[in-house]
């Protein structure tokens, strides 16, 4: 952080962080929006792990196509995927301090077509 006082976001991300906690059989699934991606992240805060992670970015897989709104919903169902296949179908959804609009809900509608439970 380039000053010392917390931007708006950062606060309400600790507002919320002091609510949400992910265990192992209920991960915390935190979110993080940038201005071009979107990444998300299966947290175990009890042991300090990242269970998954999946962005927007393509590395090994296929590229995402569509728009950002379009891409994030592609996100939270390859989030979902991973999760299942870890066994894993219950989540506590963190949103990073960012409004639930957007990228950010359609990240999360499309972690619960994939199967997960909020």
């Amino acid at each position: 952080m380039a000053t010392k006082e917390m931007t708006r976001r950062d606060r309400i991300h600790l507002r919320i962080r002091k609510v949400v906690n992910g265990t192992a059989k209920c991960p915390r699934l935190a979110v993080y929006r940038s201005s071009k991606e979107i990444y998300a992240q299966l947290v175990d805060d009890e042991n300090g792990t990242t269970l998954a992670m999946v962005s927007s970015l393509s590395k090994n897989g296929e590229p995402l196509t569509g728009s950002k709104t379009e891409q994030a919903a592609q996100v939270g169902k390859k989030m979902a995927e991973a999760a299942m296949a870890k066994g894993i179908d219950c989540v506590a959804f963190d949103r990073g301090g960012f409004l639930y609009h957007g990228r950010v809900k359609a990240l999360a509608e499309g972690a619960r077509e994939g199967g997960l439970k909020f």
